[in-house]
């Protein structure tokens, strides 16, 4: 079981599970973060927190705290 923190540069994959409790995993659902959508890591800070993360078109930049609670699995292409 991989999560969204542990992605290479470039690396894509699929939402499989969002975790997290209560006003945190409504707050990654509501930034898109739902499950069967296709996810690319594009950038990590120079310290390795946060990260930028492509979905649905657009940027994302994530926590690395609450990107461990994005399970995610290997892009079937």
């Amino acid at each position: 079981m991989r999560t969204l923190d542990e992605l290479g540069l470039g690396e894509s994959a699929v939402i499989e599970k969002i975790g997290g409790e209560g006003a945190l995993r409504l707050h990654l659902l509501d930034m898109g973060l739902i499950p069967r959508t296709k996810v690319t890591l594009e950038k990590r800070a120079p310290m390795g927190d946060p990260i930028e993360i492509r979905i649905r078109g657009y940027e994302l930049t994530l926590r690395v705290s609450d990107a461990k609670n994005v399970v995610v699995k290997e892009d079937a292409k």
